[in-house]
């Protein structure tokens, strides 16, 4: 299964742990959030990932699965939103 990193920005306090202990995907801008790499983690990445996820002090960092295809489905549109459909 492949994974990426995602940052809830709400959650995130910009300590820089993360960018410290996996620079090969995560560098911080210029106030100190972190901006990540969005492509798919290599197997060999996966546990330094896993370190810095396992060391955020917010717990803001994650590791998520995605898809094989990189498809998206179109979300459900609740009876009678039809007509907003292009």
């Amino acid at each position: 299964m492949k994974r990426r990193l995602r940052v809830d920005p709400i959650a995130c306090k910009a300590h820089g742990v993360c960018a410290e202990l996996f620079p090969e995907r995560i560098r911080l801008d210029d106030w100190g959030y972190p901006v990540l790499d969005d492509r798919p983690l290599p197997d060999e990445l996966v546990e330094h990932a896993r370190r810095a996820v396992d060391a955020c002090p917010r717990t803001a960092l994650h590791l998520v699965p995605i898809d094989e295809r990189g498809a998206r489905g179109r979300p459900e549109l609740p009876a009678g939103d039809e007509q907003l459909l292009p």
